[in-house]
């Protein structure tokens, strides 16, 4: 038990680290550590062999009094801490500052039983609910065992609350905040949006200037062609393009998803609502188009009309996959950024040229989300059907 217990403790203090919560990662090895002490010693203590082979016995425990009066002053340090995060993790810490005293008294042959029943049935019971408590939470998404609030909260200084964001920031949850990122790309703005992928950034087609904004905001070559996303396969079939039985049929079984297709480029377009921007997307000959899989984006794409698309990230640089990132590295140079949290995805979508797939078939340009072979199995199977 006790090194499991210790065990369990230092096990809380790594995870807690790698989650770059330093409080209670310090917290959990100091209890780690005072845990694996005080078990030890007192099982140690309470044998009369292991006792006289390690000399522990009246007169001899000088060494651990001092260490425990070095543990009470650190844990009340981390009681301090811990005062302005949560009741119960400041009830552990003062779970484990008894602990101590027992530790002390015990080094000291004063230690009443009684006294260390009840301090070791406290910890017990705030360590099983706090487990409980922080695992139910963290598996819903949501308090339903309360931690309790702060004890003591830092108030920032009334400049600090009151910095503005480098652009407008609306929750993608909020109708009125798609409603005021869709008015911006309407009126020619560059935003950055979700998508069921990473985070993008978004440009009406509409608007041929918004498009070369994007390149500039990117710092991205020239030659590199711009996707466009529409909400679903109607709106295509409404612009009627010369596409193949067999590319209707790839195309419904990749749609809607993070995958791209690569078709031929032309006056189609422009029914589908591309307008002026025709000549600023896809490349002179093709176009990209995806359906993405998230809702919200396709909400947008229905009040703003086709969009163009590309990652929201610096040419060159990883892929944004927070709404944070996008806001951080481009805020300053764009007129919104419509938050939703966490991208589903950490990599880009895969993009497959469909150009020739009645000839020789499909081939994969961009290996991302979806993997190369699920995106052969999906043409395999639509081909021999």
């Amino acid at each position: 038990l006790i090194l499991i217990g210790g065990f369990v403790q230092l096990l809380a203090g790594f995870l807690a680290f790698r989650k770059y919560d330093h409080l209670g990662g310090a917290a959990f090895l100091t209890f780690s550590a005072l845990w694996s002490s005080y078990g030890v010693t007192r099982v140690l203590c309470a044998a009369p062999v292991s006792g006289h082979l390690l000399d522990i016995g009246a007169g001899n425990t000088e060494g651990f009094t001092a260490g425990s009066v070095a543990f009470l002053v650190l844990n009340a340090f981390l009681i301090i801490l811990a005062s302005s995060f949560n009741v119960v993790l400041l009830c552990l810490t003062l779970a484990m500052e008894l602990l101590t005293v027992c530790f002390l008294l015990f080094t000291l042959e004063s230690l009443p039983l009684p006294f260390e029943i009840v301090v070791l049935s406290i910890l017990s019971i705030i360590c099983f609910y706090g487990a409980t408590a922080s695992l139910t939470n963290c598996v819903f998404g949501k308090d339903l065992l309360m931690m309790g609030p702060p004890l003591l909260t830092v108030q920032s200084s009334r400049k600090d609350r009151e910095d503005p964001l480098p652009c407008v920031c609306p929750r993608s949850h909020l109708t009125s905040g798609l409603r005021t990122i869709a008015e911006l790309l309407n009126t020619g703005a560059v935003c950055g949006v979700p998508t069921d992928t990473v985070y993008a950034l978004a440009a009406s087609c509409k608007h041929p200037e918004a498009i070369e904004k994007v390149y500039r905001i990117k710092d991205r070559p020239q030659e590199k062609p711009i996707c466009i996303f529409i909400s679903n396969l109607d709106q295509l079939r409404a612009a009627a393009p010369p596409i193949s039985p067999l590319l209707w049929e790839f195309m419904e079984n990749v749609y809607p998803g993070g995958i791209g297709c690569i078709i031929r480029k032309g006056e189609w377009l422009k029914k589908l609502g591309v307008g002026a921007g025709y000549s600023r997307v896809g490349t002179q000959d093709s176009i990209m188009i995806r359906v993405p899989d998230l809702t919200v984006l396709v909400h947008l794409i229905d009040m703003t009309g086709p969009l163009a698309i590309t990652s929201a990230n610096p040419s060159g640089e990883v892929d944004s996959t927070h709404h944070d990132m996008v806001i951080s590295r481009l805020g300053h140079k764009l007129e919104g950024v419509l938050c939703d949290g966490e991208s589903d995805e950490v990599v880009a979508s895969t993009v497959v040229n469909c150009t020739k797939i009645d000839e020789s078939g499909i081939t994969i340009v961009r290996e991302g989300c979806i993997p190369a072979g699920k995106v052969m199995q999906i043409f395999e199977k639509v081909k021999n059907r």
